[in-house]
C-alpha cells in the first residue's frame, strides 16, 4: 500500500481493484449480513469513497479482519463495514487497550494498543451497542475475544471492556487498559 503524491494513504489502481474484488465476494456469500443492500450500491459508494478510507479497508483486510457490510446509516446513507472474521483479528492481537495503558506498564510490553493501532489504520474500535448488533448477524469470537470503544468514566477507573460469545451468548467484561492475551484483538468499524 501507498501514499498518494500528497502524502495521503491511498492504494494503487491494482490493490484497490484486488480490494473490491476481495470484498464483492464476501458481500455475495454472506447476504444475511446486509439484508437490503446491493452490491452495485456498495461498489458506487466504495468508488465515490476518499482513497484514505479504501486504504483503511485495505488494512482492515490485511490484518485479518475480512471487513464487510453489516448495515447503512439511514440519515447519513453511509455504509458501516466491520471485522467479520469468525474470531478476532489475528494480525491485531495481543494488544493492551491505548496509548496510556501502553506506557503504564513497566515490564512485558506488548507491542502496542488497540486504540493506537485502530488510528493508524484509519478505523475505530467497535462499541458495546455495535458488539450486540454485530453478534445477531453471526457468532463471532467462540475462541477469542475483542477489545471494546470504552465509556470515559470506565477508562478513567484504569479499565477497558472487551466482548466475546460463549455459551450461546454475547458477554461483555472488563479488564485493566494494561492487559493484553494472546486471543484479544479488536474488531474495527469504519464508516464510507
Amino acid at each position: 500500500m501507498s501514499k498518494s503524491s500528497s502524502g495521503k494513504k491511498a492504494l494503487a489502481a491494482k490493490e484497490r481493484d484486488a480490494l473490491l474484488e476481495t470484498l464483492q465476494a464476501r458481500f455475495e456469500k454472506h447476504p444475511q449480513r446486509h439484508p437490503k443492500l446491493a452490491w452495485a450500491d456498495v461498489k458506487q459508494r466504495l468508488e465515490s469513497a476518499a482513497p484514505a478510507k479504501l486504504w483503511s479497508l485495505a488494512e482492515m483486510e490485511r490484518t485479518g479482519g475480512e471487513p464487510d457490510v453489516v448495515s447503512r446509516d439511514a440519515k447519513s446513507g453511509e455504509l458501516m463495514f466491520v471485522d467479520c472474521a469468525e474470531q478476532s483479528p489475528a494480525g491485531r492481537q495481543s494488544l493492551c487497550y491505548d496509548e496510556e495503558a501502553l506506557e503504564s506498564r513497566k515490564k512485558f510490553k506488548p507491542e502496542g494498543s488497540a486504540d493506537g493501532l485502530a488510528a493508524s489504520m484509519g478505523v475505530e474500535l467497535l462499541d458495546e451497542e455495535g458488539y450486540f448488533a454485530f453478534q445477531r448477524i453471526g457468532e463471532f469470537d467462540t475462541k477469542t475475544s475483542s477489545w471494546l470503544k470504552t465509556p470515559r468514566e470506565i477508562r478513567e477507573r484504569g479499565g477497558a471492556i472487551f466482548g466475546d460469545r460463549r455459551f450461546g451468548r454475547v458477554f461483555i467484561y472488563h479488564n485493566g487498559a494494561e492487559s493484553y492475551y494472546s486471543g484479544r484483538g479488536f474488531r474495527a468499524v469504519l464508516r464510507v
